[in-house]
């Protein structure tokens, strides 16, 4: 089976896009994983399909894997590239699209800049936490943005253990459907440093809800003053949160970086 694919990044954080607009979803976990081996498929962090929806208020159906083959509820940085890949195809010439997704409904924007908002819904409650990993007690604060985060504010972002902590985290007891795990170094009021290990994808170069988790833990505990500029490896987001049930707004670019088609 020849299957057409885009390959697309947001700050980083890679992707490979699938049309099933107008045909059956079919792939399984091994094609799936075949197509994010980055030594054997195209690579990628997620592999992002474009569905119709089966919400009516919708415009479309919005489903993420991991590298893994396991599918999650929530990526941010995924949800940009899908704005941008559904204006490309001509599937849509919405500014604003309201997108179905596992972790609830969403609403990117196309901005005149090129680079694209997502209304991410609101936060979960927060909630500080202690919890044990590999014998060492940490402290985190838990959240939601559609999908779990645990984010640590850690004193230099690249001495952190992302690599070495951030699997066993990941898996830990307290998670049943495993964690993303966020380690943010606070630079100003309005300003962090960012990386994240996400589950079934390992670190990537950008975590949308990563972002956003960071910078709700941050106001929570009194760090941070919306809107933030959080810097990951891969470029910068810029993250807004008026707090309480209020809304977060991502905003940050999506790029294009070729089109093709593999056998799976």
């Amino acid at each position: 089976m020849k299957l057409a694919f885009t390959k697309m990044h947001g700050a980083g954080n890679d992707f490979v896009v699938l049309d099933f607009t107008r045909e059956p979803f079919t792939l399984d976990s091994g094609q799936l994983k075949k197509l994010a081996d980055r030594h054997r498929g195209v690579g990628c962090d997620q592999i992002l399909v474009v569905q119709k929806p089966d919400d009516g208020a919708a415009d479309f159906r919005y489903r993420i894997f991991n590298a893994d083959g396991g599918e999650v509820e929530q990526c941010g940085n995924g949800a940009r590239c899908f704005v941008k890949f559904v204006h490309a195809r001509g599937l849509t010439r919405k500014p604003e699209i309201q997108v179905q997704t596992l972790g609830g409904t969403i609403r990117p924007r196309l901005e005149a800049d090129g680079e694209v908002t997502v209304d991410m819904g609101q936060p979960s409650k927060p909630s500080v936490e202690k919890l044990t990993v590999h014998g060492r007690q940490i402290e985190a604060v838990i959240l939601s943005m559609g999908n779990p985060h645990a984010v640590q504010v850690v004193p230099d972002v690249e001495s952190a253990p992302v690599a070495t902590q951030g699997p066993m985290l990941e898996v830990h007891p307290r998670f049943p459907n495993r964690v993303n795990a966020g380690y943010m170094q606070v630079l100003g009021r309005q300003h962090i440093a960012l990386r994240v290990w996400e589950r079934g994808a390992g670190e990537t170069l950008s975590c949308g809800t990563g972002a956003c988790a960071a910078v709700v833990a941050g106001i929570t505990r009194g760090l941070l003053d919306s809107p933030v500029q959080v810097d990951t490896r891969g470029g910068t987001l810029t993250i807004a949160w008026a707090g309480g049930d209020n809304p977060v707004s991502m905003k940050g670019p999506a790029v294009t970086v070729f089109e093709g088609t593999i056998e799976v």
